[in-house]
């Protein structure tokens, strides 16, 4: 097991994998970067994106975050996403229906609204996570 980084993504509603992998990739708001067992310790905060978790040369795992932290430790790896989706799980048209929705929240609200800039964070990470899953 030594030769295996510890990896954990979590988000505010629950732990999404936590598990000995070769290497992992996220998207870093520096620019995507890759964590290997025994990488030097660092903190960075996250971009809307992709996390690639890899066995050998394989993408065994993709998650689409939301913004959040990356964590590295000697222990391994974190991610603390403020929302987080397993690609595997996520289905285009059950996202287009939340896109949609959300659109309609926002028309129903004024302009001046302090909801609304939340709303269009939301479609925004929701047409990201569309575009994810066609790639």
């Amino acid at each position: 097991m030594a030769d295996k980084l510890h990896f954990s993504l979590v988000s505010p509603a629950r732990e999404l994998f936590s598990g000995a992998v070769d290497h992992v990739i996220a998207p870093g708001t520096e620019g995507e970067f890759g964590v290997l067992v025994n990488h030097a310790p660092f903190m960075t905060t996250l971009k809307n994106g992709v996390v690639r978790v890899l066995e050998g040369d394989v993408v065994r795992h993709r998650f689409y975050v939301r913004g959040g932290f990356a964590d590295v430790t000697p222990a391994g790896l974190t991610i603390l996403a403020e929302e987080a989706r397993n690609l595997s799980d996520a289905s285009a048209q059950e996202i287009d229906i939340e896109i949609e929705a959300a659109k309609l929240k926002v028309l129903e609200l004024d302009a001046g609204d302090t909801k609304r800039v939340v709303i269009e964070h939301q479609i925004s990470y929701l047409e990201g996570l569309r575009g994810a899953l066609a790639s």
